[in-house]
């Protein structure tokens, strides 16, 4: 019998034990309810007592949050579409006005949170031209809405600890146009390029010809008249020589002749008998022939 009320108690016992701890992690909000209303919202991380099912614990993650919302479409002033894709970071200050205007729901938090950044950017893109939100007034737009954004979430226990846009571009029908009038506007300054290129190119080239003419005509100058000098000086040599012995320098020149004009066997030359050119077959002196 004792053993059978041990099996039913112990059970018993170790649900009411259950039923009576919880535990709160250092990354949690923790609200104590009694009858559906709020009685305690602040605990420690750690174990805590409460009365089982008479009390009952909700719990909300108070780490940085992100809300990614689908891109929207904005105006500028000029009244041209955009596409603006941004995102929120987000956590929770205020357990209990969190829980009272969103039922601890973040789809809830997160919808009327971007209800709110959504008018904001919509009114600031709306002052600006695309000129100005591509130049450098994004970052400004940004800094404007964190703190804007952060002023009004306070009504629902939420503190925005960024608004950051992503991506900020023309509709897809706008695209297209943009892009092929950028695509044609580089391939004119490519073309503008190239055509700049060859001018300089040929440019070069006219150069490079005119020096290398001037330094052919340069060195044919200087050429002939190292020539000239040469020639010059052997003429002196062998007027030196010819003045010493006149004879002799007839003599051998009339050999070298003799040489080179009967190279070959075959070689016949077709002159007078009394012709100078053999005066020295003749007579060794090189008397002329009578």
């Amino acid at each position: 019998m004792l053993v059978n009320s041990l099996k039913v108690f112990v059970p018993l016992f170790a649900l009411l034990i259950w039923a009576s701890v919880f535990s709160v992690d250092e990354r949690q909000e923790v609200l104590l309810f009694q009858f559906g209303e709020i009685i305690k919202s602040e605990f420690e991380p750690g174990l805590h007592i409460k009365m089982p099912f008479i009390n009952n614990v909700k719990k909300f993650d108070n780490r940085i949050l992100t809300i990614d919302q689908k891109p929207e479409r904005f105006l500028t002033q000029e009244k041209k579409d955009l596409i603006v894709d941004s995102y929120v970071k987000w956590r929770i200050t205020d357990v209990i006005q969190y829980y009272k205007t969103t039922q601890g729901d973040e789809l809830t938090a997160g919808r009327l949170l971007y209800e709110n950044i959504n008018n904001g950017l919509r009114d600031e893109f709306g002052k600006r031209t695309i000129q100005e939100i591509i130049s450098g007034d994004r970052t400004q737009i940004m800094d404007l809405m964190t703190k804007q954004s952060s002023e009004r979430a306070k009504s629902l226990g939420i503190e925005v600890v960024d608004v950051r846009v992503k991506k900020v571009d023309y509709p897809e029908r706008v695209s297209n146009s943009v892009y092929q009038r950028m695509r044609a506007e580089r391939e004119r300054e490519a073309r503008d390029f190239r055509s700049k290129g060859h001018e300089a190119s040929e440019r070069i080239q006219a150069d490079a010809d005119r020096q290398r003419s001037v330094l052919v005509a340069e060195a044919y100058r200087d050429s002939e008249v190292v020539r000239g000098e040469g020639d010059a000086k052997a003429t002196e040599i062998y007027a030196k020589a010819f003045n010493q012995d006149r004879e002799f320098y007839k003599f051998t020149r009339s050999l070298t002749a003799y040489t080179r004009n009967f190279s070959n066997a075959s070689d016949v030359i077709l002159l007078r008998p009394d012709s100078d050119y053999f005066r020295y077959f003749k007579d060794p002196s090189g008397k002329k022939i009578k």
